[in-house]
Order: C-alpha cells, then sequence, then structure tokens
C-alpha cells in the first residue's frame, strides 16, 4: 500500500485534521491531568469517549469539547505560594500551583459573570463554588506541596485550595471545617453558567 498516497486521500476527504487546526491546538506532552469543560473559549479534545474516559463516565460528566491541561501547561502559568494549615496534621505546609482563575481564563473561561465551577475529585467528591468565591479566596490549582509534587495517591496530583489561615470566611473555624471546598485529587472542572 503507498502510505503517501492513502494519507493524502483521507486529508483531502477531511479525515484527518489540517495543519491550521493543529498549529492552533496546543499539544500536550504529558497526560492530561485536568480536564476543563462547560463554557471554555478554548478546547484541545472532543467529547467524552464512553469506551476510554471511564472516570468521567462513572462520575456523569458529560461534554462536546473540552480544554485539557498536562503537567507543562499547569506549570507555564504564574505560580502562586500559599502557607495554610493542614486539617490533617495540624501543621503549616507550602503549597504552590497557579491560581485557578489563572487556569480558567487559559481554558478561555469568560473571567466576569455569573459562573459556578463543578471541581471534581478522583474519589467522585464534587464541590461547588462561583468564579467569584474562588477569585476573591485567590484558590490554586496547587501542583506541589513544601516544594515537592503532590502523588496520585496521596493529595495530588492536583489540589483546588486556598490558604484558610488568613480568610475571614474560614480561619476562625474548626480546622476540620475549613477546606470544606478544596476537593485533592483535583481532575475536572465544570464551567457552568450560575
Amino acid at each position: 500500500m503507498n502510505k503517501r498516497h492513502f494519507l493524502g486521500t483521507v486529508a483531502l476527504a477531511g479525515l484527518l485534521p489540517s495543519a491550521r487546526a493543529l498549529a492552533a491546538e496546543p499539544t500536550r506532552k504529558g497526560p492530561g491531568l485536568l480536564t476543563v469543560s462547560g463554557l471554555v473559549g478554548k478546547s484541545n479534545r472532543g467529547a467524552v469517549d464512553p469506551a476510554l474516559d471511564q472516570l468521567l463516565v462513572k462520575h456523569g460528566v458529560k461534554f462536546d469539547k473540552a480544554y485539557v491541561f498536562d503537567a507543562e501547561a499547569l506549570r507555564r502559568l504564574p505560580v502562586v505560594r500559599i502557607k495554610p494549615t493542614l486539617e490533617y496534621d495540624a501543621k503549616v505546609h507550602t503549597l504552590a500551583g497557579p491560581l485557578l482563575t489563572s487556569v480558567l481564563e487559559a481554558a478561555g473561561v469568560a473571567p466576569a459573570g455569573d459562573v459556578m465551577l463543578a471541581l471534581r475529585a478522583v474519589d467522585g467528591y464534587v464541590v461547588p463554588v462561583s468564579m467569584a468565591d474562588a477569585r476573591s479566596y485567590r484558590m490554586i490549582v496547587a501542583t506541589e506541596i513544601d516544594g515537592g509534587p503532590l502523588a496520585l495517591g496521596g493529595l495530588g496530583p492536583l489540589w483546588a485550595l486556598y490558604e484558610a489561615d488568613t480568610l475571614a470566611a474560614f480561619k476562625d473555624k474548626p480546622l476540620k471545617e475549613r477546606f470544606a471546598l478544596c476537593p485533592w485529587g483535583l481532575y475536572s472542572i465544570e464551567v457552568t453558567r450560575s
């Protein structure tokens, strides 16, 4: 079989993406860690695949398009460091990662408006947070704890959280109640109108 002829025929038939489409779509170098769906202005993947997107399917996540971040794409965003006292050991830890609002902007989510976020963790825990609260709490998508990467099987690889010790809405609550809006093992964000 003549591979060049075959590929040229397939490309002409519209079955392969054009060079322009490929150039406009950032390529991931690593596995997708975070999928942002719903009201996204950019996309680099298509609809949920019922055969291959098993976790999304089991958690009832549905979309026609989404924007997926790998570790490198998250590292390219400006890093913010916070030092909350964590509920798990009652110690102050340094967590680092981009602001949640920066991640959403990179996915083409409009920064203004009445927008709700469904932050979903690998264990199925879902937290509804308004865009306004995410902004006012300066929530980050942490990729690091105390200078090292957050691990899958621990609190990572991504954790959406804020510096509860300094926020009026949380600082006077018991430590165990400060982080209910902060899913560790974050892998999906659904963006909807509120």
